[in-house]
């Protein structure tokens, strides 16, 4: 049986990423605190934001349905940048990234009526020299205080600054396809 995915997210590039894997979707809503408090290794973060959010979802869940719940984080020298708060921060976040590289985590939880799993896939992105009036031109145009790490891999800084990328594309936009699809079709 297909299952109905109930995604528990408000970004649009994964409402569009899960919608075109061709399951049945519904999006949902849940509020969940993004932050950690308590350690943990930088790999293990967006995997543990997304069980948090998938915890936070108190509706009961169909047999046929599947609640889908995700995170991302960008990992630089192993400090953890979410989403900017300010232009300042997103400034600041692009400068250290610029002419160097950086890991992608994107952690996801799958939840049904009868089992939960999670996982995280990542992602190396190398960004080529970025000059102050390409990050300024960014941040003041696509304003990217929703994008973990202050940018958009889709996006035009991704289009003239990325290098090169070892690992999934799509992880970098904020849903390992791949990987899901193939957790999905094991059965849920």
């Amino acid at each position: 049986m297909t299952p109905t995915l109930l995604l528990a997210s408000q970004s649009p590039r994964r409402r569009e990423l899960l919608g075109r894997l061709g399951f049945p979707l519904r999006i949902v809503e849940v509020q969940a605190d993004e932050t950690l408090t308590s350690p943990r290794p930088a790999d293990r973060v967006a995997e543990a934001i997304a069980c948090r959010k998938a915890e936070a979802y108190t509706q009961p869940l169909a047999d046929n349905e599947v609640l889908v719940t995700a995170d991302t984080v960008v990992v630089h020298n192993d400090q953890v940048l979410g989403k900017p708060r300010t232009r300042e921060e997103a400034l600041a976040m692009l400068h250290s990234l610029s002419d160097d590289s950086h890991h992608v985590y994107t952690g996801v939880c799958l939840r049904s009526a009868y089992r939960q799993s999670s996982f995280s896939e990542c992602t190396l992105v190398h960004f080529r020299p970025l000059s102050n009036d390409d990050i300024q031109y960014y941040v003041d145009t696509f304003r990217p205080y929703d994008k973990a790490g202050a940018y958009g891999i889709q996006e035009w800084i991704g289009m003239v600054g990325i290098d090169h990328i070892d690992g999934c594309y799509y992880n970098v936009m904020g849903l390992p396809t791949t990987r899901l699809y193939q957790e999905l079709k094991k059965g849920f």
